[in-house]
């Protein structure tokens, strides 16, 4: 995984799909599928730190971004 579309695909093979058209919540709620799907055992412990990581690294962008644009 390396891109928070390929965490996209990871839930989908689970039958996960989310969108609310909040980007920031979708990447929300993606960490916490990712996070059910860990502790029922689907996913092995490398697929979800990488997934939790890229969700994370997203949602920092993204509430950055807003900042940014904010201060303008």
């Amino acid at each position: 995984m390396k891109t928070v579309y390929d965490v996209q695909q990871l839930l989908k093979r689970f039958g996960t799909i989310i969108y609310i058209g909040n980007r920031i919540a979708e990447l929300e709620l993606m960490e916490d599928e990712v996070r059910e799907l860990h502790q029922m055992g689907c996913i092995d412990i490398d697929q979800y730190r990488t997934a939790i990581l890229l969700l994370r690294k997203e949602t920092r962008r993204l509430r950055s971004n807003r900042r940014t644009s904010a201060d303008e």
